[in-house]
C-alpha cells in the first residue's frame, strides 16, 4: 500500500478487500492512518500463509529503491489497484 505521497507500506491478509478498506477508512490506527496509507499498489497472492509471511519480512528488508522497482515493474503509475472495488461507496474518497 501508499501514500500519494509515496510512502510504503507492506502487510499480509486473508481478505485484502476488507484490509484495503479499512485503509481506506482511517480504521488501522498507527503508520498507516497516520501517513494516509491508502492506494493498493501492489499485490502477490499466496495459497500457504507460512509463504506470504516470508515473503513480507522479506521485502521488508528491501531497500526502498528496491520496493519501488517492484512496484513499477507492474503499476509503473502507481495507479490504485482497489479503485474498482469501491465505486459508488460514498464512504471511500478515490483520487
Amino acid at each position: 500500500m501508499a501514500s500519494k505521497s509515496r510512502t510504503l507500506y507492506i502487510g499480509v491478509t486473508s481478505n485484502l478487500e476488507s484490509r484495503v478498506y479499512q485503509h481506506k477508512h482511517g480504521l488501522t490506527l498507527g503508520f498507516t492512518s497516520r501517513y494516509n496509507v491508502t492506494r493498493l499498489v501492489h499485490i502477490e497472492v499466496f495459497s500457504d500463509i507460512r509463504d506470504a509471511i516470508g515473503r513480507e519480512k522479506q521485502l521488508k528488508r528491501w531497500s526502498r529503491a528496491k520496493k519501488i522497482w517492484l512496484i513499477e515493474m507492474e503499476n509503473p503509475t502507481w495507479r490504485d489497484l482497489s479503485v474498482e472495488w469501491f465505486q459508488g461507496d460514498p464512504s471511500v474518497t478515490v483520487d
